[in-house]
């Protein structure tokens, strides 16, 4: 069974099978593709366990948002790495060069060891399974630390994962924010991280005492920007989907939106009669899910104050009585508009609910805002003039782009997903996830003659001229 640990003494002891274990029995790809198709046979007859698990977590999690966000991606992922990770490992032809000649080169994609990752509570699931998926393809070994805020969930992980891997081969550590720490200064052959950026910079200083590599999936603000040529009813439906699933609760989710002040009131009607549409019934409601704990829910509702204490329109989107609201932690969809540059809605990454709606004057102004701040994680940019479209995407670097939709760039296994900046480094997702958790080994191999048999001291006559011909 998969071990798990709840003190850093055992956390260095299990971490010590893991590495003996991969010295002594490195998977092969037959094994790797046999451990894959095993893990998605699991998750798959486990997929309403799963469903339960985040349920209860969240205290309220719409079923059908858990089923796309987390076994669906999962499954696809896994289903595009069985069916080319015997290309993948295949070692690649490089030129040798004729100053080597003769000789051959190539490049060998070889395991790194043992992987750490630690993944977050947002979405528990998808984000501990899918650098796993890539991790193992590569042919590692793998400690998960799942997070502490989801516990439920970290238990059905355990026991999934017992279910398909000896616990040499992947163990699981479950604990507290404090055991977070110890895990990211055990001496790791890669640590990867999903979380936030502050946690970030810990987890990457921790990784730097034993010159660990780090992938960090961050977060930030992602911003929204809807052009002058943009269809308005496509871009508020695909906007709405992209920040109020999950409750807004995803690092990729739109954290604001830069509209031309003349179709700002537009855009805010046809926003609320897409949450009208979408949530207004019992039924509906049911699909929306709640914000995680009491601290995350806390801390949104700040936000909003702040925002109406500053004299900003706040359009809360649908409404609830508020015992209903407290006790499901239920924050409504809610709209800020022209919120101040230094209120505490725009200091900060939401995580939440809540949409700011700013006005631009030109499109070369919206980009100015952008690039006044951190580069954010996911840019969405909604036009049907492909000239408004280039002028965004030629001046502002992301972590990933969308056109004309939200999120679905992460969901497309065949383009890497990570940040830039603040909002990470690294990344995965398809064959970059392979290729960070793997070695790149260039091998030359040294065909006779070899010109060293004769370039050698003393440089005389023939040795003379062989290196004054190279030196050109």
């Amino acid at each position: 069974m998969t071990v798990s640990a709840d003190n850093p003494s055992e956390l260095h002891a299990t971490f010590d099978r893991l590495r003996a274990d991969w010295r002594d029995n490195r998977p092969s790809v037959e094994q790797r593709r046999a451990d894959l198709s095993r893990l998605r046979d699991r998750l798959r007859a486990r997929m309403e366990e799963m469903c339960q698990a985040i349920d209860r977590d969240f205290g309220h999690r719409a079923r059908h948002e858990t089923l796309l966000g987390e076994g669906g991606v999962v499954l696809s992922e896994i289903d595009h790495t069985l069916a080319k990770l015997k290309h993948w490992v295949r070692p690649e032809r490089r030129k040798a060069g004729w100053k080597l000649w003769p000789a051959t080169a190539e490049v060998r994609f070889v395991p790194l060891g043992v992987v750490g990752i630690i993944s977050p509570w947002n979405y528990p699931v998808n984000l501990a399974l899918a650098p796993l998926v890539a991790a193992i393809a590569a042919g590692n070994h793998v400690y998960l630390k799942p997070s502490e805020h989801t516990p439920r969930t970290a238990e059905f992980l355990r026991s999934l994962l017992a279910e398909v891997f000896p616990e040499t081969r992947v163990a699981v550590a479950l604990g507290t924010a404090e055991l977070s720490a110890a895990f990211s200064a055990l001496p790791f052959d890669h640590l990867f991280f999903t979380g936030s950026t502050a946690v970030g910079r810990k987890v990457m200083a921790a990784a730097a005492e034993n010159l660990t590599p780090v992938t960090l999936e961050l977060g930030g603000k992602s911003p929204a920007i809807v052009g002058q040529a943009a269809d308005l009813a496509k871009a508020a439906a695909r906007i709405a989907t992209g920040k109020f699933f999950n409750a807004g609760q995803t690092c990729i989710a739109p954290d604001y939106v830069l509209i031309p002040e003349g179709r700002r009131d537009a855009f805010v009607d046809l926003l609320k009669r897409e949450i009208a549409a979408r949530y207004r019934s019992k039924r509906g409601l049911d699909d929306y899910t709640s914000i995680i704990n009491d601290g995350q829910y806390e801390r949104l509702k700040r936000l909003i104050a702040d925002a109406a204490a500053r004299g900003h329109r706040v359009i809360p989107l649908f409404e609830g009585t508020e015992g209903t609201v407290a006790r499901l932690r239920v924050l409504p969809p809610t709209l800020i508009v022209n919120p101040d540059r230094d209120s505490a809605v725009m200091g900060e990454e939401i995580f939440g609910p809540i949409l700011p709606v700013i006005g631009y004057t030109s499109i070369n102004t919206a980009i100015a805002y952008v690039l006044d701040r951190d580069r954010p994680l996911a840019l969405y940019c909604f036009s049907r003039d492909k000239a408004e479209i280039e002028a965004v995407l030629s001046r502002v670097v992301a972590g990933g782009v969308c056109v004309n939709d939200t999120l679905y760039q992460f969901g497309c296994n065949d383009l890497p997903f990570g940040g830039v900046g603040a909002s990470g480094m690294g990344h995965y997702h398809g064959r970059d996830g392979f290729l960070t958790f793997s070695k790149a080994m260039p091998v030359l191999r040294k065909l006779d003659p070899a010109p060293s048999d004769r370039v050698k001291p003393p440089y005389r006559g023939i040795a003379d001229w062989v290196v004054r011909f190279l030196s050109r």
